[in-house]
């Protein structure tokens, strides 16, 4: 079986987040070809580990997790797989999954984790919960994310923060708008200066990161003759590594300052840290040289923050265009799963 063909029956496994069971029972059975491997399933999170003398552990994790959509119309199309989380990551997958079940001897111990739960909130994450219930199945010295990245080392990420605004006003007949004040008209205020934001872009150890700011949802209104006395939307503000949630907080309030009341509220409603880039750590190096390109910012949010929380330096790096990750049309080549596949074979030694 081609890795092309086994990324295939990977998407052909329904594993839309919360679903992830039957693909981790797969994963756990293809693992089992490997003697090497210490292999351990904590609820849908699968964790193989070879058990040797070396003193150096190198993790390489990925998610088993799609957004929804049909898995059933996965196709292969000449030398391209097209279907539900071929990108984003079941490409990356299928060359971490076969490079894993090869009973071969490393240059370091490995410790290979298929985790649950990475597209929905945080709180849920499989890798949360192995950090919870059995971190010392996920400890080692630095770890690589499949996530796509073209075959380039994307290092660190931004942290995300989404909070909602919520704007007052009085209620009032619409025949008589003057005895009210229209929240909605209100919020457009919010809105607007959101949609004029201009990205703060900051350079962390030679990588430039860019910060975004978009409003995702808006709501309110009470009926068709009623001026709306409340009115909320949400805001997902994405920012760079050189800030903490709290002063990015504190940075969104000072933005917004100029359209916000006292009887406005803004609440946070979750965030995720953001991770900076990590290449002092000399086996990334490595891994960057091995790519034949320059690292760049990771843009976006991962799991190199959560890994980075625990004291890991990490990095991103799988096959597939990032740009098409979530898209209806996701797509990865066989010629961009043997470039991963040669850089992260080599790596592992």
């Amino acid at each position: 079986m081609t890795r092309l063909e086994l990324a295939r029956d990977l998407v052909l496994i329904d594993s839309v987040s919360g679903n992830e069971a039957a693909l981790a029972s797969y994963v756990a059975a293809r693992l089992s070809q490997n003697p090497r491997l210490d292999i351990e399933r904590v609820g849908d999170n699968v964790v193989a580990r070879t058990t040797g003398a070396h003193s150096t552990r190198l993790i390489i994790a990925g998610h088993l997790d799609t957004v929804p959509g049909d898995p059933s119309a996965a196709r292969i199309e000449g030398e391209t797989l097209i279907g539900l989380g071929a990108c984003d990551m079941k490409g990356s997958l299928s060359v971490i999954l076969d490079l894993a079940s090869v009973d071969a001897v490393h240059g370091a111990e490995l410790t290979w984790v298929f985790y649950a739960r990475e597209e929905i909130a945080r709180a849920k994450s499989g890798l949360r919960e192995l950090l919870e219930l059995r971190p010392d199945l996920v400890r080692g010295d630095v770890a690589v994310l499949g996530e796509p990245t073209d075959g380039v080392v994307e290092v660190g990420c931004q942290g995300s923060l989404r909070v909602a605004v919520t704007m007052r006003g009085v209620r009032a007949h619409t025949a008589r708008p003057y005895m009210g004040r229209n929240a909605v008209h209100r919020l457009g205020a919010v809105i607007s200066r959101v949609a004029d934001y201009v990205p703060r872009v900051v350079e962390i150890e030679g990588v430039a990161f860019t910060e975004q700011m978009q409003v995702v949802e808006v709501d309110g209104g009470v009926a068709g003759n009623v001026v709306p006395d409340v009115a909320r939307c949400v805001i997902n503000h994405r920012f760079a590594p050189d800030r903490t949630s709290d002063e990015a907080e504190s940075s969104l309030r000072h933005y917004l300052e100029a359209v916000i009341e006292v009887s406005d509220s803004i609440e946070v409603l979750d965030w995720s840290p953001a991770a900076s880039p990590a290449l002092g750590a000399q086996p990334l190096r490595l891994l960057e040289g091995l790519s034949g390109r320059v690292a760049r910012a990771k843009v976006g949010w991962t799991d190199v923050a959560t890994f980075q929380e625990m004291g890991i330096p990490a990095v991103n790096f799988g096959a597939g265009d990032p740009l098409l990750a979530h898209h209806p049309d996701e797509r990865v080549s066989a010629e961009e799963l043997e470039r991963f596949a040669q850089v992260l074979g080599a790596w592992i030694g």
